[in-house]
């Protein structure tokens, strides 16, 4: 019989003095804290640097920091494929809250 996944639970992640709620499997919550957590300080250091301004360019900083990181490691071209998979369910999750939290900001 194929393993059923958990259904997905509202996480609360705090990024950039601002907080979201994220639908994530339970199995994966500490995974997407994790990385929560990883992405706050990447975006923290951009901010207190003192050379981009406003969050949406920040975040694009980070981002595109945090793919030349994985890009540029030794094992990036043989990284397991299921990676791939889950840091880009990760950035769709992250960006439709950003996407929820501009709605609600209008």
């Amino acid at each position: 019989m194929a393993e059923q996944k958990t259904q997905p639970k509202p996480v609360a992640i705090h990024i950039l003095d601002k907080d979201y709620l994220i639908a994530c499997p339970p199995e994966e919550r500490d995974e997407l804290l994790a990385a929560a957590k990883y992405l706050d300080r990447k975006m923290r250091e951009i901010r207190d640097a003192g050379r981009v301004v406003g969050t949406d360019r920040i975040a694009v900083m980070a981002a595109l920091n945090i793919a030349h990181e994985l890009l540029t490691q030794p094992s990036g071209e043989h990284a397991d494929p299921a990676l791939g998979t889950r840091i880009k369910s990760l950035q769709e999750r992250i960006e439709a809250a950003l996407h929820k939290t501009r709605q609600l900001e209008l």
